[in-house]
């Protein structure tokens, strides 16, 4: 079978199909898809200026200290204590270098509880 074949091939197969076929390679070759698509985005990405990577910094928890408190420690994995204390000395950065997906959704948590959030 030469690589025009196995081109045709993939063609006609369905998205599951593909999906199947790439967890397929990834166990039999022992490599992982996630790296040439990553260099793929970071390439475009950088041919557009575009920003890949940003910071969420806790600019105030607003009136709802706890709540806010509550929802620190749920998207950092830190204690009572040291979400207290990362409140209470806001601005203060909560998580750097995500996807700006996870940056919105980190952002959206902490505004529906009354936190001032910043994306960086």
């Amino acid at each position: 079978m030469n690589k025009e074949q196995i081109l045709e091939a993939i063609k006609a197969m369905t998205v599951l199909e593909l999906n199947d076929l790439v967890k397929a390679i990834e166990e039999e070759f022992g490599v992982t898809a996630a790296a040439p698509v990553a260099v793929v985005a970071g390439g475009a990405a950088g041919a557009a200026e575009e920003k890949s990577e940003f910071d969420v910094v806790l600019a105030s928890a607003g009136a709802e200290k706890i709540k806010v408190i509550k929802v620190v420690r749920e998207i950092t994995g830190l204690g009572l204590k040291e979400a207290k204390e990362v409140v209470d000395n806001a601005p203060k950065a909560l998580k750097e270098g995500v996807s700006k997906d996870e940056a919105e959704e980190i952002k959206a948590k902490l505004e529906e509880v009354g936190a001032s959030v910043e994306v960086k």
